[in-house]
């Protein structure tokens, strides 16, 4: 079996495992808890393929870079879905005082405010800090979304050209393809588990969906 195909087969088994996971959360009523819980539980088996993959990465002297108080990636915009969003919220609501959450509030206002109307390119390569970011470490760590998590470099230096020169056709940070990819055909998987019970789901950035 070539590379491909091992990857096709990998992302199938991730997509099921997602569906499986949003199944669960559907069969027993599609409460919020519930809804977490599997959320909690997809982004734990995520975490622990990343782990395996940081392994491998030590071994093959190519470690992955990403660690606290690097927060380049944290300078662009992050999408991720509503049922993330929903999560985020409820940790930010459950976790920080209300002068917090009204300090997290202006900052996401500001980066929206700052966004609007720019043509999607543009905002793409925009570099606004992300609002849940504090002294160049994510604040809410344990609930980020998908995208923060199988956002993961082996250089450094690609990353801060990244942050510098976004606008560049050639220059882009060095990111593992396969955690990109198995995270998002998981999330993939899940949303595909929650229409089977009519829910559509939707993408946002965080400065637009966190606090609908």
């Amino acid at each position: 079996m070539d590379t491909d195909s091992r990857f096709e087969q990998i992302e199938k088994a991730f997509f099921a495992d997602g569906f499986r996971l949003a199944m669960q959360a559907v069969e027993s009523g599609l409460s919020k808890e519930a809804l977490f819980l599997s959320l909690e539980k997809m982004y734990a088996a995520i975490d622990e393929f990343i782990d395996s993959v940081s392994q491998l990465t030590v071994q093959n002297s190519n470690p992955i870079q990403c660690k606290k108080g690097c927060a380049y990636c944290c300078h662009q915009p992050v999408f991720a879905l509503d049922y993330e969003m929903q999560f985020l919220s409820s940790f930010i609501k459950e976790n920080f005082s209300e002068q917090k959450q009204k300090e997290i509030k202006k900052r996401v206002d500001t980066n929206r405010l700052k966004l609007a109307g720019l043509p999607r390119k543009e905002i793409l390569n925009s570099k606004q800090p992300c609002p849940l970011l504090e002294n160049d470490a994510c604040s809410v760590y344990s609930a980020r979304p998908m995208a923060c998590r199988i956002y993961l470099s082996t250089d450094l230096n690609s990353c801060r050209i990244f942050y510098t020169n976004p606008e560049s056709e050639t220059s882009f940070p060095a990111l593992l393809d396969l955690p990109m990819r198995v995270g998002r055909m998981m999330n993939e998987g899940f949303k595909a588990a929650l229409k089977t019970n009519g829910v559509v789901t939707k993408e946002f950035r965080i400065d637009e969906g966190l606090f609908l």
